[in-house]
C-alpha cells in the first residue's frame, strides 16, 4: 500500500530527529527495561551508561549546577554531556524529543568553559544550564511545525526572543520536545512522531500540550524546560510527570518567535514559562528572563523588574476543593486534605473557597480560543491532508465563529469576570488559592479532556505554580469512593475513568494560584506552602 503525501512530509521531520540522535549513547537491547515495566525513572541509575558524577550532575537542579560551575567543580561541557546521555536514554524510552541540537550546544559549552578559564567568572545566571525547549519555539534555520505535518517545511529565519534572552544568560538549549497535533490537547501525540510516554508510568500520558517537556523534566533529561500555557499546558505536564512548573501572568515573558495557529488571537494569550525540578529553579528562570529586559526586543512585554520577595507565612489561602463541575479523584482529595491539615497546623490561615462562575469563565475562554471557528487550525491540518486525531476533533466541538461585535462583547465579559473574581478575593481576604491541577493525578493516552482546573486561571490571567506533594497513588488509601454520586454526565465520565490500579506510581501534585502580576509573590508563597506540605 502506497504512503499518502502527508506521510512523506512527516518522514522528513522524523529523519531530522533520527540524524540528530547521538547513537553512541543509545542503550543496547540487553540494557533496555522489560516491555512490561511501567516506571522507568530509575533506568539511568541502573543501565551503567552514566558515571557516578554524571548521575550527580543530572540529579542536581539548575541552581546547584550554576553553583558547581561557578566554583570550578564542574565544566559546562561535562554537565551538558551528562544531560545529553540521559536525554538520549530518555528519548529511547519515552519518545519525547523532536530534534537534538548537540553540536551547537557543545560548541557553546566549550566557549563558556573557555570564558571561565580566562576570567574566573561565569557568563550569566544560567551559565552552562542544559535546557530543553518545546518544539514551537523557533530556532534560526530550523523547522518549526508545532505538530502540523503541513508546517514541516517552515524554516525559521530568526531565533525566538526567548532563545536570545536565555543564551545571553549562558543557557545551553540542546533538545526540542514533542507536542500534540494542533498544540491544543492535554495529551502528547501527533502524526509526525507519535505518542510521548510518562516516565512514572509509560501507560499514562505525560500531559499536554507541553508533554515532551513534562517527560523531559520528569526524567531529568534537562535541568529546566521551556513550555507554553494557554489552558494548562505547562501545569498539566508538570503535574502528570511530578515536576514543578509556573504559568506566568501573560506578557511577563517574551512570545515573539513562537509558532501557534491563529497568531493575533489576543483574547486569552498563550505564555511561555518554565518546568523544573525545584521551586528555586522556577524563580531563577523567571528572574533571569525578566532581568534580560525582553521588552527591549518585544514591545508587548511588560517592563516590570522582578521583585525580591521574602517568604513569609502571613497570607491567607483559599482552598478550592472541587470546581463544581468534575469531582477530583481520591488521590487528589487525600493530598488536598493532608495539605490543608499541615498548613493549618503550621499556622497558615485557610478558608474554603467556592468556585466562582467557572462554567462562565470556561465558555469565554473557548470562545476566545477559536474566534474564527477554528479556521486557523483546520486550515493548517488541511494543508497536508493529515488525519485528525480524536482529541483534535473534540477540541473544536464548541468552536464558534464570531463577528467583530461578538468578539468585542466576549472581551467585555472577560474583563468583567476578572474584576468580579478579584473583588471576591479582596472581600474574602484571600491572597492565594490552593487547588487541584487536574481532576486526577494524570490521564490515560487519548483520554485527557478535562482542563478547567487550570484553564479558569488562564481566562483570569492569574499565575499558577504546580508542585509535587511527595505523595504517590496508593491503591489501598486511594480506593474508589463508591458512595459518590456524580452531578452530571461529564462528572460521571471523569469520575468513572478512575481506578487506582491504572495509576500505579503516579505522583500527586497540587497548584497554588496567585493574583494577576503577582508572580513573585506566588512563587514565594509556594515555597512556604511546599515546605510545610512536604516537611
Amino acid at each position: 500500500m502506497s504512503s499518502q503525501p502527508w506521510e512523506k512530509q512527516a518522514r522528513v521531520a522524523r529523519d531530522v530527529l533520527e540524524k540528530s540522535i547521538q547513537k553512541q549513547w543509545l542503550l543496547p537491547a540487553d540494557k533496555l527495561p522489560s516491555p512490561d515495566r511501567l516506571n522507568v525513572i530509575h533506568v539511568p541509575r541502573e543501565c551503567g551508561l552514566l558515571s557516578h558524577e554524571e548521575l550527580q550532575m543530572t540529579e542536581t537542579d539548575a541552581t546547584g549546577l550554576v553553583e558547581k560551575m561557578s566554583d570550578g567543580s564542574w565544566t559546562a561541557e561535562a554537565v551538558l554531556t551528562a544531560f545529553l546521555k540521559r536525554a538520549t536514554i530518555g528519548h529511547q524510552l519515552l519518545n519525547f524529543a523532536t530534534e537534538f541540537m548537540a553540536e551547537d550546544a557543545l560548541e557553546q559549552a566549550r566557549s563558556l568553559d573557555e570564558h571561565f578559564r580566562k576570567t574566573g567568572s561565569i557568563v550569566g545566571p544560567l551559565h552552562g544550564v542544559p535546557i530543553s525547549v518545546k518544539e514551537m519555539v523557533s530556532f534560526k534555520d530550523r523547522v518549526t511545525h508545532t505538530g502540523f505535518v503541513g508546517w514541516t517545511d517552515r524554516v525559521s529565519p530568526v531565533d525566538a526572543v526567548m532563545v536570545n534572552v536565555l543564551r545571553r544568560a549562558g543557557a545551553l538549549l540542546f533538545v526540542r520536545t514533542n507536542l500534540p497535533q494542533t498544540c491544543m490537547h492535554l495529551d502528547c501525540d501527533n502524526n509526525i512522531y507519535g505518542r510521548t510516554h510518562n516516565p512514572h508510568n509509560i501507560r499514562l500520558s505525560p500531559g499536554g500540550s507541553s508533554g515532551g517537556e513534562g517527560a523531559s523534566i520528569g526524567f531529568r533529561c534537562a535541568a529546566i524546560g521551556i513550555g507554553s500555557d494557554i489552558g494548562g499546558s505547562i501545569r498539566l505536564p508538570a503535574a502528570f510527570c511530578g515536576t514543578y512548573g509556573i504559568r506566568p501572568t501573560t506578557l511577563r515573558t517574551p512570545w515573539n518567535g513562537v509558532g501557534l495557529a491563529g497568531p493575533g488571537q489576543e483574547g486569552s494569550r498563550c505564555t511561555l514559562g518554565p518546568l523544573a525540578n525545584s521551586l528555586r529553579d522556577l524563580n531563577l528562570f523567571m528572574k533571569t528572563v525578566v532581568a534580560g529586559k525582553p521588552w527591549e526586543e518585544e514591545s508587548d512585554v511588560l517592563p516590570l523588574p522582578w521583585k525580591e520577595i521574602e517568604s513569609k507565612q502571613d497570607f491567607v489561602v483559599g482552598v478550592l476543593w472541587d470546581d463544581g463541575i468534575a469531582h477530583p479523584h481520591p488521590p487528589i482529595i487525600r493530598a488536598m486534605k493532608q495539605a490543608v491539615a499541615k498548613l493549618q497546623a503550621a499556622g497558615i490561615k485557610t478558608v474554603d473557597w467556592e468556585p466562582y462562575k467557572h462554567d462562565h469563565g470556561l465558555r469565554i475562554l473557548v470562545d476566545m480560543f477559536y474566534a474564527d471557528g477554528a479556521k486557523a487550525q483546520t486550515d493548517a491540518l488541511a494543508s497536508s491532508g493529515e488525519p485528525w486525531l480524536p482529541l483534535t476533533k473534540e477540541a473544536f466541538v464548541h468552536a464558534r465563529k464570531m463577528t467583530v461585535a461578538e468578539n468585542w462583547e466576549v472581551n467585555l465579559e472577560r474583563d468583567a469576570y476578572r474584576d468580579e473574581h478579584l473583588a471576591l478575593m479582596k472581600q474574602r481576604g484571600v491572597d492565594f488559592i490552593l487547588c487541584p491541577t487536574y481532576v486526577g493525578v494524570a490521564g490515560e493516552p487519548h483520554q485527557c479532556r478535562y482542563f478547567p482546573y487550570t484553564a479558569v486561571w488562564n481566562i483570569l490571567d492569574m499565575p499558577g505554580v504546580v508542585f509535587p506533594t511527595g505523595l504517590k497513588v496508593d491503591q489501598k488509601l486511594d480506593a474508589v469512593d463508591k458512595e459518590y454520586k456524580p452531578r452530571s454526565k461529564q462528572d460521571e465520565a471523569e469520575y468513572t475513568a478512575y481506578a487506582p490500579e491504572k495509576f500505579v506510581d503516579a505522583p500527586i501534585c497540587l497548584q497554588l494560584v496567585g493574583k494577576r502580576y503577582c508572580d513573585e509573590e506566588t512563587l514565594a508563597a509556594s515555597t512556604v506552602v511546599e515546605g510545610i506540605i512536604r516537611g
